[in-house]
């Protein structure tokens, strides 16, 4: 493992690697912002205790199911310009995209680039042959986002508290799939 931690992919202009502890104030940079999390979860902005946890909790989910969250980090930088991975909200089955970006970051194509990074990277080493992705239909960039990096609309669901959320879906191939069975 390098100082930067394992790298898992690399595209023109970022790298995904596995998070460190020193990713923690990029995390808070990220998650802490009220305005960007109002799409994420319940809405509610993360404390540096909770990005320190989710660090320790993507450790555990590399070793467990071999991925979980990653920095994305800007090749010409070096700096941590968001965040991207497959995770399983509360246990659910199937492995959802998830992606998040510093303000500073926006509108530059980064989420897209990631996205499909991270997709290549679940349905080739990782082995899935189906990954989803949730957004609330409000949130028109992130619906761009998925589009552009091939999911599919495949279905609106509602939530607990009443809401809906739009489900995508992104598939590998037929001939990827058959291989991966055996």
């Amino acid at each position: 493992m390098s100082q930067m931690g394992r790298i898992i992919f690399s595209t023109k202009r970022l790298i995904g690697r596995h998070l460190l502890t020193s990713d923690v104030p990029a995390l808070l940079d990220v998650y802490g912002d009220a305005d960007a999390m109002r799409w994420v979860g319940d809405g509610q902005p993360l404390t540096q205790e909770d990005c320190k946890r989710w660090v320790e909790v993507s450790a555990r989910n590399y070793r467990s199911r071999g991925y979980g969250m990653s920095a994305i980090v800007a090749h010409e930088s070096n700096v941590v310009v968001g965040f991207c991975g497959l995770v399983h909200p509360d246990n659910q089955p199937e492995a959802e995209l998830k992606y998040a970006f510093g303000r500073s970051s926006w509108g530059r194509g980064y989420a897209t680039e990631a996205a499909r990074a991270m997709l290549a990277y679940a349905h080739g080493p990782v082995g899935l042959c189906r990954v989803i992705a949730t957004v609330y239909p409000e949130n028109l960039p992130s619906q761009r986002v998925l589009l552009k990096a091939g999911l599919k609309h495949t279905s609106s669901l509602p939530t607990e508290d009443g809401k809906v959320v739009l489900c995508f879906l992104s598939e590998a191939g037929e001939r990827s799939c058959a291989r991966l069975r055996r």
